[in-house]
């Protein structure tokens, strides 16, 4: 195997330390915390040293339970040195998803805080397969050997790390189960190494920049893009609720160049700059993932930068990541009001290493791969991508990975993102909700983006989400809606009024007759942005009965 063959995601770090030994790899401000990037890949060799005297090595699978901190990141750059496959699963998705996801990843090791071990040893988790325990800030007692014992005891010479190809096992993420059961996807050293590339390229990162990451798996490209990485204090499960004194105020104090943060924070960060007078005078550009972000959001937020700074709103998911990606300023001058129109959210041009088509929807799988699948432009079918950042199956879920994947008979895997759109004439993209969320009518086929659009333009609105009501083939279309503000039932029954009046104007919103007034929207964990419409389409359900 030639040099050229090894492919460690890693790797980055160990270049970085030896680019910019003293420039800070992660600074944790509430905490006046910091590494540097030698003293991250010294404590990361140490580490991994460590790991290997306990036995885990080359392909063993640790669950990686651990809060952002300088000790997260430490391990996961010692487990891709060592070779390991850490697994990472969002804790925001329950005990009793993390016991089904533990037990579906099988793995031999465990790592977490005091919190995770008893929780792992009360409910059971991993009891089949894990042997080896590590506690992170805590001592024996807490049913593992602890990390700071290894570290004292472990050799501080540069570890060399493990010779790994493209497509050896890096780890395991599992999706944030928001429409579904959680997923483990299996991530290659090659499917890291396609995405530090992609987003270096498509947001001209360069090292030395200060980015200030809100979702902890995104924080960790910092390093292996050479970027600082400023971690804000914050509850990560719910970014919607965080305190925008603690996003403004280190991203003041520090510079950051870099933002990223899931709509949700944006709404919340943007509102109160934009009642405070706040600016970011250092950041270039701010990017924005995990659910569409509305043109409003993106005006606020891009009234308190500079004007050379953007917000890129990048589309993709767990198992393929990034896809393409748009900018405010096409949206705000283009796409926006076209949005609002009812034509979907535009989600912009594929990356370079991306091939996007569009296949007819259906819930079947698709057994190979046929360029005759693809639609033509301006008809909406079911995404499908392919491309080296795109995982090629699912940890332990054959009939998962049957009915997501089609193998490419002149190589690859296409991953069917779930998602239905179209491509307009340009190529780009344009979002239209989630294929299970579409409303099948005994007349019509009705998607939830391109309804949700027109609504949306109403000035009382928050948010809509259209579900439905019944058996598939035989739906009733009910559009729920959350208000800007709380409203008494006389000004409810004026807002109502006014919605089907909004929608009459419109062939595919003219027979939403039924709507409903939510107070809160249930959303996702991890981003707080994607609406369960699982759980509205319940509750509409009991409301209408």
């Amino acid at each position: 195997m030639t040099n050229t063959d090894i492919v460690n995601i890693s790797r980055p770090l160990t270049e970085m330390a030896q680019l910019q030994p003293d420039k800070p790899a992660i600074i944790f401000p509430q905490e006046k915390r910091s590494l540097t990037f030698r003293e991250l890949d010294q404590d990361s060799d140490r580490i991994a040293h460590a790991l290997g005297n306990i036995g885990i090595t080359r392909g063993t699978l640790v669950a990686l339970l651990v809060p952002p901190s300088p000790e997260l990141f430490t391990l996961t750059f010692a487990l891709f040195k060592t070779g390991a496959v850490p697994v990472f699963i969002d804790p925001g998705i329950g005990a009793r998803n993390m016991k089904g996801c533990l037990a579906e990843a099988e793995p031999v090791a465990f790592i977490g805080i005091p919190k995770a071990h008893v929780a792992r040893r009360l409910l059971g988790w991993g009891r089949k397969t894990i042997r080896i325990n590590v506690v992170v800030g805590g001592g024996s007692f807490w049913g593992g050997v602890p990390l700071d014992e290894l570290r004292r005891s472990a050799q501080t010479t540069p570890f060399t790390a493990a010779e790994t190809c493209r497509d050896d096992v890096a780890a395991i993420l599992f999706t944030s189960g928001s429409t579904g059961p959680p997923k483990g996807a299996i991530y290659t050293h090659g499917t890291f190494a396609a995405q530090v590339d992609a987003l270096r390229e498509m947001y001209d990162i360069r090292p030395g920049e200060i980015d200030l990451p809100t979702f902890p798996l995104f924080a960790l490209f910092a390093p292996a893009l050479g970027m600082t990485a400023l971690i804000p204090e914050m509850d990560f499960t719910r970014p919607g609720t965080v305190d925008p004194q603690r996003i403004i105020g280190p991203a003041t104090e520090y510079s950051a160049t870099t933002m990223f943060g899931s709509p949700a924070l944006l709404n919340r960060v943007g509102r109160y700059g934009e009642s405070h007078g706040i600016k970011f005078p250092h950041i270039k550009r701010v990017i924005s993932a995990g659910a569409p972000v509305p043109a409003t959001v993106l005006k606020r937020f891009a009234a308190l930068l500079t004007a050379d700074a953007e917000i890129f709103t990048p589309y993709g998911a767990t198992e393929a990541l990034p896809v393409s990606s748009i900018g405010s300023r096409e949206v705000i001058g283009e796409t926006g009001a076209m949005t609002g129109e009812g034509h979907g959210v535009c989600v912009g041009h594929p990356v370079k290493s991306i091939s996007v088509a569009i296949i007819p929807i259906s819930d079947a799988p698709v057994a190979a791969w046929s360029d005759d699948l693809k639609l033509p432009h301006f008809q909406v079918g079911e995404i499908a991508v392919l491309g080296p950042q795109v995982s090629s199956a699912y940890l332990n879920r054959p009939e998962a990975t049957r009915m997501a994947k089609i193998p490419d008979p002149s190589g690859g895997i296409w991953h069917r993102m779930g998602d239905v759109g179209y491509l307009d004439n340009s190529g780009r993209i344009w979002f239209c909700g989630r294929k299970s969320h579409r409303v099948v009518t005994s007349h019509d086929v009705m998607f939830t983006i391109p309804v949700e659009g027109i609504f949306n333009t109403h000035p009382a609105v928050f948010r809509t989400a259209l579900v439905g009501v019944g058996m598939m083939g035989s739906q009733q279309p009910v559009l729920c809606v959350e208000l800007e503000t709380k409203t008494g039932k006389p000004e409810q029954e004026l807002i109502r009024t006014e919605l089907l009046e909004l929608g009459s104007r419109y062939p595919h919103t003219k027979k939403i007759r039924e709507i409903l007034f939510h107070p809160a929207f249930p959303v996702d964990i991890r981003h707080n942005a994607k609406i369960f419409r699982e759980k509205l389409a319940l509750w509409a359900r009991g409301e209408l009965s």
